[in-house]
């Protein structure tokens, strides 16, 4: 179950009157949008119209939790921190859990520090690259600010994506996950 903060998707619920199944605005297995024109890019022609009330203010998708046993699960970290055992090595039960997903057409190397040949490179704190997540090392603007990145690097005319390290606390924890993810070889 799903309740969206936006104030677009809750006045579609209010108007509807009942709950809404949907799929996620993104083909799978590819960057997740973060604004009206990434939806665009990965579904146009074949949805009929896209709600456009601006970029996501938080950027990741939602945390997942599930329930087993009595037990609370973490299956997908997002902007809530759970301290939940993760779900990491189980069968897939929740979007974003693939170990590939959320990933570029182009090669991404994580926790770099110098650019390589050819590399667009992301950003983080004191490592600043083509763009940035944040300057300042702030995980809240670097989760409101990663896929619209990688969407930049992946259109950009550089022939692979580079990311700066990110530590893996609080947020960073999900951001790591995405990247992780967004990095590994297709099986």
């Amino acid at each position: 179950i799903r309740v969206p903060a936006h104030p677009a998707m809750q006045a579609l619920l209010r108007a509807t009157g009942r709950p809404l199944a949907a799929p996620s605005a993104n083909a799978s297995g590819s960057i997740s949008p973060t604004r009206a024109e990434h939806v665009l890019k990965s579904l146009g022609g074949r949805i009929p119209c896209i709600v456009d009330a601006g970029p996501t203010a938080l950027g990741l998708e939602s945390t997942i939790v599930g329930m087993s046993g009595g037990e609370l699960r973490l299956l997908r970290p997002g902007p809530i921190d759970l301290a939940a055992p993760s779900n990491t090595g189980a069968k897939v039960v929740a979007p974003g859990m693939l170990a590939r997903h959320y990933a570029p057409a182009k090669p991404l190397r994580l926790d770099a520090t110098e650019p390589g040949e050819n590399e667009f490179v992301i950003g983080f704190g004191p490592v600043a690259g083509h763009a940035t997540l944040s300057a300042s090392g702030n995980p809240i603007e670097a989760a409101a600010r990663l896929f619209d990145l990688l969407h930049m690097a992946e259109d950009s005319a550089c022939a692979s994506i580079a990311v700066a390290p990110i530590p893996e606390t609080g947020l960073g924890r999900a951001i790591r996950d995405r990247l992780r993810r967004a990095a590994a070889r297709e099986s």
